[in-house]
């Protein structure tokens, strides 16, 4: 595997803002990164290659509390907020949380992300710009 966890972190930093994401993404998946997938409740990211090696962050912040009623209509607002540069990392997860979002799958070969549910129900696709 040529990524680790440090590579990544690497270029986590440079993201701002929701509107750094597609260069984030440009660059791990330079780095051999095939798909990933985070858990709002505590960040924690597990990142894939194309033979399914994985490594991981482990639990980034104190827990979330996930709610179990999904608002997918305010969820959609606060997303779109986050992609134009409005909120940060950490209010993005705690939106998520808010709205019942308990991740997402982010597949760097197809350049879609799935947000999932409690019920690791995909609740919303969207296309990445890339």
């Amino acid at each position: 595997m040529k990524f680790t966890i440090e590579n990544i972190k690497a270029e986590h930093q440079k993201v701002k803002s929701g509107a750094d994401f597609p260069q984030y993404i440009q660059a791990i998946k330079a780095l051999g990164v095939s798909h990933y997938k985070t858990y709002v409740s505590d960040g924690n990211t597990r990142y894939f290659n194309n033979e399914n090696q994985s490594v991981q962050t482990g639990s980034k912040y104190d827990e979330l509390p996930i709610s179990k009623t999904l608002n997918l209509e305010n969820f959609k607002t606060r997303l779109k907020l986050h992609q134009q540069g409005g909120t940060d990392y950490m209010t993005f997860c705690k939106d998520c949380a808010e709205n019942g979002i308990n991740g997402w799958t982010m597949d760097l070969n197809e350049m879609t992300c799935n947000y999932f549910d409690q019920n690791e129900s995909f609740v919303l696709t969207e296309q990445v710009p890339g």
